[in-house]
This record gives C-alpha cells, structure tokens and sequence, in this order.
C-alpha cells in the first residue's frame, strides 16, 4: 500500500505521469509540476510485452535523488490484460503481461499496481468475477514473493466490463485465497458512470458511505479524482478535467476536506497537454479547498 500521511501533513496528491525518456524521467516531471504522489505506466500500456527492463534503470528510479519528494508511487497496469475471460490465446498473454508488470513493480520498488478487473466478454458477471478470482489466485500462486499488491479499480461498467458495482469488487475480495494482497482504488468518473450519483447534493458522502459497507474502506488505497464527461449512469468511460464535466467541484472540494480520505493518495486522470500544466493548476484548486 502507498505510503500514507496524517491529516495536518501535505496531502499525497498528484497525476498520471509521462515516463518518456525512461521511467525515472517520470520523477522528475513529477516533482516539477508539485507532485506527492504520481502514477505511471512500467511498460506500454496498449502493448502484450516489452523488452526486459535494464537494472541500470531501475536503479535510476529507485536512487534518483528526487524520489523521496514522492511518497507515494503507483503503477496502472496496461488496458489489453483481461482476467475475465480463459481458454484463449489473450487469456494467456494476460496472465503473462499482468505478471510481466507486476516484476517490473518489484525493481521499481511499486507497491500497488492498479488493474481494470476485465471484460467477461458475454458469459455474464458471475462467471466473470469467478474467472478473475481464479486468475488472481493462479498469479499469487506463481509469485508468491512479490510485494506488489493488484489494486482492483472500479470501472464505468462499458460493455461487459466488470467492476462497476461495488458489489463484483466486494466478490472478488471475498474469493481470492490471499486477499491481503488486494486493493482497491476507486474512480470517481467510473463510479458517477456506473450510476452512483456523486453530483447530488450529499452524493460524494452517500458514495463513500455506500463504498464502505460494501467492500470497506480499509480495502481502499488510491483515488482516482476525475470529471465526467458521460453522465450519470451512461456506462461510458470518458474523464473530463475538474468543475468541466458534470460531477462538480462540491464533490471534489468533499473529498480534500474528509478526514477519512485524507490520507489516500489521489490522482488525477484528466486531460493535459505535454506540459502538463492542466495538472498543476487542478493540483492547485483541490489543495485550495483545504484552505
């Protein structure tokens, strides 16, 4: 689980960050834009496999003389890997893939690798969650030393996509073997798409308090903080940057000021251009709603 810091302490905040020029290159785009936290891909994230990652550098993320600047490091798995179906030739690849990453994590020295739980690709949710539940337990089972956790991420519910009721994440919780090496992160776009009404007066409060009895906060590790451009309940995945899309900024501004969420890393997903200037001044509006 990413690092976590009291309530009077800086907030672990920051983005989804580039890692052109080599992974520890992120760091540096990181920290210059203000970040606490970030997140980045470890390979290509619309590619099965990608060359060995070199010691050299891995030790250039792990020793670069900024990372402490960054307290929290997550990674975001690639978008083919699905878990949710077997039996074919993109099962395997994803269990390779999934796996690939989560070795990656372990150089880097990542601790929480966030992962869409799949696309049950027609065979119904049961037989969905019960696919991902095996797959997870087959992956733990291979690699039973690594530290790096599978941060299950709610979704939009497009297509067959699993995860966008609490629910299905509730289930697979409840079925992987060893489930303390689970998490979850919650996207506020997915879950305003999934149905879950964070633009009503109270919702962002009703959510979290729908989240906890469902699954349970002390299985959350990581927010995603995202504007929908899709509305409520349209199960379209479509991130807008703050107070543009349709979930308001009453929601985000609640989410700063909860004692329960402030020490969860949160990170932003939301369209930027290359200079990322985009995340530095949404950085700057959700730190404002702590003054």
């Amino acid at each position: 689980m990413p690092s976590k810091k009291s309530s009077d302490s800086l907030p672990l905040l920051g983005s989804h960050v580039p890692t052109i020029g080599g992974v520890a290159t992120a760091i540096d785009r990181g920290v210059g834009i203000g970040c606490t936290a970030m997140q980045i891909f470890v390979k290509n994230n619309m590619q099965w496999f990608a060359k060995p990652l070199p010691e050299a550098d891995a030790r250039a993320f792990t020793d670069h003389p900024l990372r402490g600047r960054v307290e929290a490091v997550v990674a975001h798995a690639g978008y083919l890997i699905n878990l949710g179906v077997e039996g074919t030739e993109n099962h395997e690849k994803s269990l390779r893939s999934l796996a690939d990453e989560m070795l990656r994590c372990e150089q880097l020295g990542i601790r929480s690798l966030v992962l869409h739980p799949g696309s049950h690709l027609g065979a119904g949710i049961e037989a969905g969650v019960a696919c991902v539940i095996r797959n997870l337990d087959r992956l733990h089972a291979d690699h039973p030393d690594l530290k790096v956790r599978i941060t299950l991420e709610t979704t939009a519910g497009q297509g067959a996509c699993l995860g966008a009721r609490f629910e299905e994440i509730a289930a697979i919780l409840a079925g992987v073997k060893d489930r303390e090496r689970l998490e979850v992160c919650l996207d506020t776009a997915h879950v305003f798409a999934a149905g879950y009404d964070l633009s009503a007066p109270g919702g962002a409060e009703t959510t979290f308090a729908e989240f906890d009895r469902v699954i349970g906060m002390k299985h959350l590790s990581l927010l995603h903080i995202n504007d929908s451009k899709a509305a409520l309940g349209s199960r379209v995945d479509r991130h807008d940057n703050l107070g543009k899309g349709l979930i308001g900024l009453d929601t985000f501004r609640w989410i700063m000021r909860a004692k329960g969420l402030a020490a969860i890393p949160k990170i932003l997903e939301t369209p930027k251009g290359k200079d990322l200037a985009e995340d530095v001044e949404a950085m700057a509006l959700l730190r404002s709603f702590l003054e």
